[in-house]
């Protein structure tokens, strides 16, 4: 008895294809950032540097690098990876790389989620580079233990490649991309408890604080940097920051667009 012929109809069926489809994706992504040296540089030499000057800058005052300098090594990768993130994606749709990719048995999550796993191993790379320098070199000194500052720096740059994904999907040009900057970042910064605790902002502010991802990394940090325990307190906000990862990746797998209009 002869089998009938199945006739491929253009539609993908395999879905155990995703995994080497991520990977292929990843890997290309990871190829151009290393033949990008100004990228590479953005990503390590940029925050490295800002931690230097910081220490730098409050070089004679006891304990002040240790109060703003954890914070901020969770702050300053989000910053970075969020920048290279939402120009990198869009570059790749305005070119027409996302326009052909998208022709193949790729969904769109899969292309998100490939760039997610390239910019999240640069992440970690970022992370472990600059928390070596701030504690071997700057003098970074915190209560808990390190690993728990490497983990919110990869988890906080995680967030920054996740909203840039994210923004990129309603910017046309490099320069709207970057302009996104001021308008997802600065109002985080400002509100995260940094500047003023959370709990002493006026009350719309403090409210609006708490749907903030930036809050929650800061909260982290701050508890890694007043405990030696690793307890709930620093394991809910960094739970928090990881629910804002998965939500701005679904969201940009819902907007993400073939062509730049």
């Amino acid at each position: 008895m002869s089998v009938p012929h199945r006739v491929y109809d253009g539609h993908p069926r395999q879905r155990p294809l995703t995994a080497r489809i991520l990977a292929a994706t990843a890997r290309r992504v990871l190829e151009q950032l290393r033949h990008d040296h100004r990228t590479v540089g953005l990503l390590l030499a940029v925050p490295s540097l800002l931690m230097g000057l910081l220490a730098w800058m409050l070089a004679d005052q006891p304990g002040a690098f240790d109060r703003w300098g954890a914070p901020l090594l969770g702050i300053f990768p989000l910053i970075v990876m969020f920048l290279v993130t939402s120009v990198a994606t869009l570059r790749e749709r305005s070119g027409g790389t996302l326009e052909r990719l998208l022709a193949m048995p790729i969904g769109k999550l899969d292309f998100l989620l490939g760039y997610a796993v390239a910019f999240g191993l640069a992440a970690a790379v970022q992370a472990l580079v600059v928390s070596g320098l701030s504690f071997g070199v700057f003098g970074l000194d915190v209560a808990g233990p390190v690993w728990s500052v490497l983990l919110v720096a990869v988890v906080v740059a995680l967030l920054g490649t996740a909203l840039g994904l994210f923004v990129s999907a309603f910017a046309s040009t490099e320069f709207q991309a970057v302009q996104f900057m001021p308008a997802v970042i600065l109002p985080q910064l400002l509100l995260c408890g940094l500047v003023v605790p959370r709990q002493a902002l006026p009350r719309a502010l403090e409210l609006a604080s708490d749907v903030l991802p930036m809050s929650y990394a800061v909260d982290a940090m701050r508890e890694v940097l007043v405990s030696s325990q690793v307890t709930g307190a620093y394991w809910r906000p960094l739970g928090l920051v990881v629910l804002f990862i998965v939500g701005a990746l679904g969201l940009g797998a819902v907007t993400l667009r073939r062509r730049t209009p």
